[in-house]
């Protein structure tokens, strides 16, 4: 399978995998194991009609997860199948008690809970989870480089999508919190340290609009349905992850150098 080029690390890395992104996800997309697993999802999907069926066939359960970077679940069956079981449409079914919103997302999608009309047979519903999966596959081998473009690859393919979302702003600030790749570039780029996930949930949001409205100029995430804004946020992002690695291993003289070298 192609292995994602990135040739440094930090902001000139991440300008070249820009550059190269389109070229590189091409390459990427051809290998031949991955248009084969992707291939007997587009076969199988149409057929299977509840969630036992889905977990029970590991190629087609391979891809339903990657889809939404759940991929490290592959072996947890009886979970997964419950979590599809349950659904969404109740405030108390397994996927809306995970603070991690990519749970009730991968749920939802397949709509095989109580109350929801399964979306596996829907025109267009395969080739929509393919899509996914091949964006979210070469995050996952870019991250096994460096893990900080993998975030970032994610925020620029997701970011805009969730500003633009018909709910409140404090909504989406929540579903931040709960989209691990989200919330890390969110709390390095707004300078938050490692141990502010354990405060309140609600003193957490506070933060962040407080922080946001300081480097940003304003708390409202519509502001990045503007691809300038997605930039801006992950440079920050960017720069401060490579701060803190050079800050762990070198002196500050050092780190300006370097900074002025790059």
């Amino acid at each position: 399978m192609f292995t994602p080029v990135i040739p440094t690390t930090g902001l000139s890395g991440w300008r070249f995998l820009q550059r190269t992104y389109d070229v590189q996800f091409e390459a990427f997309s051809q290998s031949t194991q991955l248009n084969r697993i992707t291939d007997n999802f587009a076969e199988k999907i149409g057929e299977i009609k509840t969630a036992e069926e889905l977990v029970a066939d590991r190629q087609v359960l391979e891809v339903a997860l990657g889809a939404f970077g759940l991929q490290d679940d592959i072996n947890n069956k009886y979970f997964i199948q419950k979590i599809l079981d349950e659904g969404t449409t109740n405030e108390d079914s397994l996927a809306n008690r995970f603070s991690d919103q990519r749970y009730a997302d991968f749920s939802k999608a397949f709509g095989l809970g109580p109350g929801e009309e399964s979306r596996l047979k829907l025109d267009g519903f395969a080739a929509e989870i393919i899509e996914k999966f091949r964006a979210n596959s070469f995050e996952v081998a870019t991250g096994e480089q460096d893990d900080n473009m993998r975030i970032a690859l994610f925020a620029q393919r997701e970011l805009a999508e969730l500003a633009e979302s018909d709910v409140s702003n404090d909504t989406k600030w929540f579903l931040i919190m709960g989209q691990p790749p989200l919330r890390s570039l969110f709390e390095k780029a707004l300078n938050l340290p490692e141990s502010f996930g354990q405060v309140d949930i609600d003193q957490q949001l506070t933060v962040f609009k407080q922080r946001a409205t300081s480097v940003f100029g304003s708390a409202d995430l519509e502001q990045f349905a503007d691809p300038d804004a997605i930039d801006d946020v992950i440079t920050k992002f960017i720069v401060r992850s490579q701060l803190a690695a050079f800050n762990s291993s070198t002196s500050s003289a050092s780190i300006a150098l370097t900074l002025l070298q790059a």
